[in-house]
């Protein structure tokens, strides 16, 4: 991982408020110049700190369907079957693995509670799978976007 000071910090996020901010708006916001902006982003998306732009959708959209956070167990020597198979599962927005109580924990969007049922189903039966957790999300309070 590079090594990121203070102009690289705040460029990313002011990039998180707003990725379609140009890089002129960048410059003033920052106190620097625009080549500075633009050589900085060029070495940001090389090294992989910036992987891409996005769109994040409204509240309203982005919570039309049901969205839950899933904790995972699995036995041992089964993580990557397991990693396999819920990776063929288009409602898996993201699968971390993590420490504590759980080996995974997934992130689910769908768009009933029936089709949420059926989901977690298919995870239980998954070869390896020992016991899942789930919490329903049911209001986004804080989102700043993605960690540095």
């Amino acid at each position: 991982m590079p090594t990121l000071d203070e102009i690289d910090r705040q460029l990313i996020a002011a990039l998180q408020l707003n990725a379609r901010e140009s890089v002129a708006m960048l410059a003033r916001q920052l106190g620097i110049a625009r080549t500075t902006v633009t050589s900085r982003l060029a070495r940001l998306e090389k090294t992989q700190v910036i992987t891409g732009y996005g769109v994040r959708l409204g509240q309203r959209l982005a919570d039309g369907g049901l969205q839950a956070y899933v904790g995972i167990t699995v036995q041992p020597r089964s993580g990557k079957e397991v990693l396999r198979r819920l990776s063929a599962m288009a409602q898996v927005q993201q699968l971390c693995a993590v420490s504590g109580e759980f080996d995974y924990v997934a992130w689910l969007r769908t768009e009933s509670p029936e089709q949420l049922d059926q989901l977690l189903d298919q995870i239980g039966s998954v070869d390896g799978v020992e016991k899942t957790t789930t919490s329903i999300i049911l209001s986004n309070k804080l989102d700043r976007g993605q960690p540095i």
